[in-house]
């Protein structure tokens, strides 16, 4: 009985007080031993408690740009809610002036989530001090936000300062940190991306299952996106080629990996969601600019220091793995991303998971063995279109959207501003389905709508937007201007709606 209750508070009190109360030793012993072959020599690594704070990242990321001024420049993207300036790395050999692969990578997106930032750290100091990944910078330049949300981190919190949860938040941008970040990855216009992360092994899901509760034994989970709007050559290199060879690395180095996972309650069942399709975070959005790119996920939060540094290899050995991949296969990802552009299908509007049993391994926190679970899916690969649209030339926004157009802009997408009234035959909105969330989510009502589409003609007045579907980041263009799309500026309540409203969105094909 004692056992019993020391299992239910441990996943009950694990959120509130991980620094000082990390997992069973003899957990960690079995299956996460600490890895000494990573180097002391970030500021985390170079002490016994406590992680980097601000200055001491700030104090690295000098030392490094003075020893390697000729590889690396520092630039501050702006300010977070407390007035930290937010530094990204650039890595880049000038001496090889051929054309390059540009890879964004980023850390400390959720504040809580210590070892994204020290990995990011570790691997800037990797690729500046062993000269045996010199050559990647042949082909290669890299940008490097070690440290996204500051505010967070700085109080290890997963949330902005604001409330609100920086990867909830690619699409309606109500934080100042997500415009400030998501302007930088569209003017940088990466090619291959990487969002690290960490995530929590003792969910409160977990103690329901098991005979006492389970742990999760993976290492790293891997979140590649599986939106249907995404060119599907995107999605196929993505998956078999570069998360395809982090796996083999994994398996090399006897890292436990898989497709990431998360649980959710469906008619009181509890359902493993596998993948994701959302655009509101990070994978998807950067995947839906037409960047092969992924989100890592490292077994990590309120573990404290509690294998950290087996967490940095496991994270460094993705990262590493992901600008392997790249330089051997420049040609291949240039092709992929410009095929991608002219690729012709239909737009998946709404789209249902496939569902299916399986089984997964877990730790038993009965008896710390290997426990084979069965578990219902809800697959995101599987993902089937339920409602599908032909894509317009063009998006025609009355000047009252200006709010949304400059949203519309930090996604990467160009504007332009109608310089006299014209008539355009257009389709239009008609909303004749609507439920409102009376409970917030991310400090939003969500809109649940159905629309009508109609033939209409309509005289815009000069200072009207028209925006090309003709881009390199329309697909992100797609997500948030259509009505029932979940990570639209209707679904999101960023736009209010009301039953048998017209929607001042409208819709022009090539037939003006």
């Amino acid at each position: 009985m004692k056992k019993i209750l020391n299992i239910f508070f441990y996943f009950l009190l694990t959120p509130l007080v991980f620094g000082q109360n990390p997992e069973p030793k003899k957990v960690t012993s079995l299956f996460f031993p600490e890895d000494e072959t990573i180097e002391n020599v970030t500021p985390a690594l170079l002490k016994k408690k406590g992680f980097t704070d601000y200055k001491e990242m700030m104090t690295f990321l000098n030392t490094q740009k003075e020893s390697f001024s000729d590889l690396v420049s520092i630039d501050f993207l702006g300010k977070s809610q407390k007035g930290y300036d937010i530094p990204i790395v650039y890595i880049n050999n000038k001496k090889y002036t051929n054309e390059k692969v540009k890879v964004w990578y980023q850390g400390g997106l959720h504040g809580n989530e210590m070892g994204s930032t020290e990995t990011m750290l570790y691997l800037i100091y990797k690729l500046l001090n062993d000269k045996s990944f010199a050559y990647l910078l042949e082909k290669i330049e890299i940008a490097i936000v070690p440290m996204a949300n500051i505010d967070g981190y700085l109080k290890e919190d997963r949330y902005a300062s604001n409330g609100l949860d920086l990867n909830r938040d690619q699409t309606k941008l109500m934080a100042p940190e997500s415009v400030i970040l998501k302007n930088a990855f569209s003017n940088y216009k990466a090619e291959v991306a990487l969002d690290f992360h960490e995530y929590n092994s003792y969910r409160r899901d977990f103690a329901k299952m098991g005979s006492f509760g389970v742990s999760s034994i993976y290492d790293v989970m891997f979140l590649y996106s599986s939106n249907l709007n995404v060119a599907p050559n995107i999605r196929v290199v993505t998956d078999s080629l570069f998360v395809g060879n982090v796996r083999k690395v994994m398996d090399k180095h006897q890292l436990r990996h898989a497709d990431y996972m998360s649980t959710d309650t469906y008619f009181g069942e509890i359902h493993f969601n596998r993948g994701s399709s959302s655009a509101r975070s990070s994978a998807s959005s950067y995947a839906l600019a037409n960047s092969i790119s992924a989100l890592v996920e490292v077994r990590g939060v309120h573990l404290g220091k509690t294998s950290f540094k087996r967490r940095i290899k496991t994270a460094f050995l993705t990262g590493l793995s992901f600008l392997e991949t790249t330089f051997n296969n420049f040609d291949l990802v240039k092709k992929t991303l410009k095929d991608a552009q002219s690729i012709e299908q239909k737009l998946s509007v709404s789209s249902k998971k496939n569902i299916y049993k399986d089984t997964i391994e877990v730790i038993d926190m009965n008896d710390y063995s290997i426990l084979n679970l069965p578990i219902t899916v809800r697959d995101a690969k599987g993902t089937k279109t339920t409602l599908e649209r032909e894509k317009p030339e063009a998006y025609i926004l009355t000047k009252e959207m200006g709010f949304l157009v400059e949203k519309i802009k930090t996604l990467g997408l160009e504007v332009e501003i109608l310089s006299e009234d014209v008539t355009f035959s257009v389709e239009k909105f008609q909303v004749i389905e609507y439920n409102r969330d009376e409970t917030t989510y991310e400090k939003m009502n969500l809109q649940i709508v159905k629309t009508e589409i109609s033939s209409k003609e309509i005289l815009f007045p000069k200072g009207s937007f028209k925006i090309s579907t003709n881009q390199k980041n329309a697909p992100l263009l797609f997500e948030v201007l259509e009505p029932e799309m979940p990570s639209s500026f209707i679904s999101f309540g960023v736009l209010k709606t009301e039953l048998n409203q017209e929607i001042p969105i409208y819709r022009l094909f090539s037939t003006n």
